[in-house]
């Protein structure tokens, strides 16, 4: 008798996160209430004063009731913010409605389901799929040096302008693309986002994460360029050539791929139209001047004048749009009017699971009290107790575990600005007490920061990118925990390093 092995199965992605909102749950009945008190702090950037709302590292204290014993806050098995608060089993709406259209969950929410209407319309017309099979004839067996190309060019943009939530419309254009070039989703998702979060965390000029830990920390704001300019190219370098290993890997054996049955579909399609062959049309080539115009507008906005969540969604819409009549005018895959409403919808639709995730991983913090300095949350007393630990080492050990520390916290608190906000306060003094510089405290939060980003379930950004390259957290999980291994050394060697070098 034959018997068949069980494989074990990668569990989904909304069942991980509910499993973690129960272990959130569990923690608010043994860990107390603490909160701090917040002040106003300035400091120049660019030769502008800025100010920003931080806690004050001496303020904390528990909550307790009449009798001076700590108080915790059990979450009620289901309840609004009006009705009881928040419960454990609302956590998938009231994570939803968390935030305002510049971030959080309501922001990235709208963005995603925006860009995937847009972009819904732009595949409809064909055009990516004709001009992806243009390139792969123009580029026959020298396919693999798009990868350090475009993943140097990303790593650029998070290092000049904190690109993070820009990299989920380009990965709608180069998944696909990779996977035609036989490689596979992973790859388009390192050479877009994970490329972003690692120029983002060797840094020297990011204003969005930089610029404000540094303010926060008082240190001059920009400083220090040299040796991070240095670690841009050696992280960058590191991340480039794990990601060529990889694609050499997946172009051997495509089902070595964690991506290998998501992919099925791409494939499907790109083998249909092959056997078609290529249709390269003007009306295919005009969308495709399209986007890069869109590409190049995104980029500009962001730099010279700021835009930020609803503008590049607006931005993307308009993309859409004008790709659409295009289609309909030169008749590109039979396209009608009706048409453009539809693949509007459809390519909405496509993203939807990715939206429910950002909102299901927002419900996280709201069971552990949200991420206000000021209010009793458990959180805070999680961000006192792990400080107060790490007093009594040696400097080099203390910088490290500064780094550790900034890892984890970023499960909680993924914005970068917000993580600041937080952490900096407490981080910056604390590093006088043990003997490290606050410069290198600042390079402690950007390496925890970014990249534990690539990885952590409550990221946006991250799960957005994973929803347009149709790839489950856990089956990305299992591919990012070894480029996180590598990264996770380079960065606690260069802890050690700043400290032996006085940085």
């Amino acid at each position: 008798m034959e018997t068949k092995k069980r494989t074990i199965q990668m569990p989904h992605t909304y069942v991980i996160i509910f499993f973690v909102i129960l272990f959130a749950a569990v923690l608010t009945l043994f860990v107390p209430l603490g909160q701090y008190e917040t002040k106003e702090i300035t400091y120049m950037q660019n030769g502008e004063e800025k100010s920003r709302t931080v806690l004050d590292p001496e303020s904390f204290q528990y909550v307790t009731d009449e009798n001076g014993r700590k108080m915790t806050h059990t979450a009620p098995l289901f309840g609004t913010e009006d009705f009881g608060g928040q419960g454990i089993l609302n956590y998938v709406f009231e994570g939803l409605t968390v935030g305002d259209k510049w971030g959080s969950a309501v922001g990235i929410v709208a963005f995603i389901l925006v860009i995937g209407g847009a972009f819904g319309i732009v595949l409809k017309t064909g055009a990516v799929d004709q001009g992806i099979l243009a390139m792969i004839e123009r580029t026959k067996g020298t396919e693999k040096y798009l990868i350090p190309v475009l993943f140097a060019l990303f790593s650029l943009g998070g290092a000049v302008f904190g690109m993070g939530e820009e990299a989920i419309p380009f990965a709608m254009i180069l998944v696909p693309m990779f996977i035609a070039m036989g490689y596979d989703a992973v790859v388009g998702v390192c050479v877009t986002y994970c490329a972003t979060q690692i120029g983002f965390g060797a840094s020297w000029m990011n204003p969005f994460s930089l610029a404000i830990a540094q303010g926060i920390a008082e240190v001059p704001v920009l400083s220090g360029a040299g040796f991070r300019i240095v670690l841009w190219f050696v992280f960058t370098g590191i991340g480039m050539a794990f990601t060529m290993f990889y694609a050499a890997k997946i172009k051997k054996d495509p089902r070595a791929s964690v991506a290998y049955d998501s992919d099925a579909r791409y494939r499907e399609e790109f083998q249909e139209n092959d056997e078609r062959k290529a249709d390269f049309r003007l009306g295919h080539k005009l969308i495709l001047l399209v986007i890069l115009a869109t590409m190049i507008w995104t980029v500009w906005g962001v730099v010279a004048k700021g835009f930020y969540i609803p503008e590049i969604a607006s931005q993307f819409f308009v993309m859409g749009l004008v790709s659409g009549i295009i289609a309909v005018i030169f008749k590109l895959n039979d396209m009608r009017v009706n048409d453009i409403a539809s693949s509007f919808q459809s390519g909405a639709a496509d993203l939807v699971g990715a939206a429910l995730v950002v909102g299901m991983a927002q419900g996280i913090i709201i069971i552990l009290g949200g991420t206000d300095a000021s209010s009793p949350t458990v959180l805070n007393t999680i961000l006192h107790g792990i400080s107060s630990g790490m007093q009594n080492f040696p400097a080099v050990i203390s910088a490290w575990l500064m780094y550790v520390f900034q890892t984890v916290f970023n499960f909680f608190v993924v914005s970068g600005s917000g993580q600041a906000a937080l952490t900096m306060p407490i981080m910056a003094p604390l590093s006088d007490l043990v003997g490290v510089s606050r410069q290198t405290s600042v390079l402690a939060f950007q390496l925890g920061d970014a990249f534990s980003n690539l990885i952590v379930p409550t990221s946006g950004c991250l799960l957005g990118t994973l929803g347009v390259a149709k790839l489950e957290w856990g089956k990305w999980a299992k591919f990012q925990i070894k480029m996180q291994g590598v990264l996770f050394a380079g960065a606690s060697l260069v802890m050690v390093i700043a400290v032996l070098i006085g940085f």
